[in-house]
Parts: structure tokens; C-alpha cells; sequence
């Protein structure tokens, strides 16, 4: 009664006539099959994948019902699903080549996005690095995170803890939580975006050092802060006066390399620095 001629002459026509005789047969697989064709002309994709997979339930054994959904499910671009239909449909029709051709089309386009999802695969962000340093009244956490929003910074100060999550340029958000060693006051700590990290300022209750930034502080490993010793994370420390001391002028002219020449160095210029020159190497920090 629909042939493909009938709907392919005029797919509107066809359609409401389709509707028309479904609202009396709603159980004729071959007339869902016909109208899921009018609505791929009428490129309503959508609606001839229902009709198509109304089609399959009500006739599993049609052949036509998988090749409609497999067209309408290529022009959504659900090759896979398009694949797999067009499979089934093979299997119940091995001599019908249509199948063939749809199938290879499927698989050519599953390639490119294959192809396309593998070149546009964004390199792995970074891990996002924090470090630290102290002078005699503040400890100083330092995150490396690059081009952070003005307000992208959410922080809470504790007495012994530091809680931050920081929205990071890539759009995800970096989360920073510290159980301090030692109290801070939360009232007079506060923070800083700058272009390539954000600085967490944190005043310390007491002037001591920290011998590290985390854990449990003990009383009795407690140390006054020293302004001659490097306050920093770093394993390495320098006393400048200590290193002052046995300079001779056989040392001066001694030729040293790397590591060595550069702790000469600063010993030089503190020997023959003035009071001020002393003062500031004394108060420095990287």
C-alpha cells in the first residue's frame, strides 16, 4: 500500500497517510518501517529510529526495520549503533549488498573519529607543586599555579591548619590542606595571586623556626628563630658568620668550581661587606 515509490514522490503525503493508517494498525511492523523511511527523507532522524526499532519489536525476523534504523542511526552519527544494526540486519539477509555498503561506511567513519579523538587528546596537566619558606614572624606557602582567576581562590586559616581550593586556569580546581606544625594567627594571615602562583602568608604566633612546615609540633624540639640561619625548606642551611671566620687571604686566591666557588663568593662579599651589606644577607631568603 506504501511502496518507497509513493513516499519518495512526496515524504509529507506519505507521512500523514502513514499516521492516518497506523492510528488503525498500530501492530504493522512494515508500514513503521515505511513511515521511519519518510521521516529520513523528511530528515526527522530522531523519530525513524523509533519507528525502525518499533518496527524490530514487532517483527524481530524484518531485515528492512534494521537497515531503517541503521540509516537514520548513520545521520545522527551513532556509526556504532548504525553498525550494529546494519550487522543484524545482514545476518537475516546475507544477500541484500545494501548491508555491505552501509557496514563499510560505518567502519570508515568509526576510523576518522578514532583518528580525530586521538589527535585533539590534550597532554596531561602537570601536577601542580607547592613549596615553602619562613622569616622570624611568617611562614610562606608558595603554589605554582599559573594565570589563576582574581577569584579563584577560596582559603581558610586555622590555628594549625590551612585549607585552600584554588580554580585553576585549565578550569579545574586544585585543592591544598595543611595540618601545620606549629599555631598561626588566622586574624593577620592572608593571601596573594600573582601571575605564576599564589603566595598564602601565614604570621606566626611565636618566633620560632620551623623545622618543617607539617606534623606535630614538641615543645622540647622547639627552637627560637635564628635570622644568621637560611630559613627555608631546603635541606641546606648557611651561618654566615661561622663561614666568615677562617677566611684567609690563601683562600681568596684559591680556585674552586660548582657549589663551592659560589658559598666562596658570598663568603667574600660578607667578609668585605659594610654593616648594612651584612644586615641584608643576614635577613635574605629565597
Amino acid at each position: 500500500i506504501f511502496p518507497d515509490s509513493f513516499i519518495d514522490e512526496d515524504p509529507q503525503k506519505a507521512l500523514e497517510a502513514l499516521n492516518e493508517a497506523l492510528q488503525g494498525d498500530s501492530d504493522n511492523a512494515e508500514w513503521f518501517c515505511q513511515r521511519a523511511y519518510a521521516h529520513i527523507l523528511l530528515k526527522n532522524y530522531s523519530s525513524a529510529v523509533d519507528d525502525a526499532k518499533k518496527a524490530q519489536q514487532l517483527q524481530p525476523s524484518l531485515p528492512l526495520a534494521f537497515l531503517r534504523t541503521g540509516i537514520a542511526e548513520y545521520h545522527l552519527n551513532g556509526y556504532e549503533s548504525a553498525h550494529a544494526a546494519f550487522t543484524q540486519g545482514h545476518q537475516l539477509d546475507v544477500s541484500d549488498k545494501s548491508f555491505e555498503i552501509w557496514i563499510k561506511r560505518c567502519e570508515e567513519m568509526m576510523g576518522e573519529q578514532t583518528q580525530i579523538g586521538s589527535g585533539n587528546r590534550t597532554p596531561a596537566v602537570p601536577p601542580v607543586k607547592h613549596d615553602w619558606y619562613q622569616t622570624e614572624s611568617q611562614v610562606i606557602v608558595t603554589v605554582m599555579a599559573k594565570n589563576v582567576p582574581k577569584d579563584g581562590v577560596c582559603v581558610n586559616f586555622m590555628e594549625r591548619e590551612l585549607s585552600a581550593t584554588i580554580r585553576l586556569a585549565s578550569g579545574e580546581n586544585y585543592t591544598l590542606n595543611l595540618q601545620l606544625l606549629h599555631p598561626i594567627d588566622p586574624q593577620q594571615s592572608n593571601f596573594k595571586i600573582l601571575t605564576t602562583k599564589v603566595e598564602f602568608k601565614m604570621k606566626k604566633t611565636d618566633a620560632i623556626r620551623w623545622e618543617k612546615l607539617e606534623g606535630e609540633g614538641q615543645e622540647s624540639n622547639i627552637k627560637h628563630f635564628n635570622p644568621n640561619q637560611y630559613p627555608s625548606s631546603s635541606h641546606y642551611a648557611c651561618k654566615w658568620d661561622k663561614m666568615v671566620v677562617d677566611i684567609s687571604e690563601e683562600e681568596k686566591s684559591e680556585k674552586l668550581e660548582g657549589d663551592a666557588a659560589l658559598n666562596k663568593l658570598f663568603q667574600q662579599i660578607y667578609c668585605d661587606g659594610s654593616d648594612e651589606v651584612k644586615r641584608a644577607m643576614n635577613k635574605s631568603f629565597v
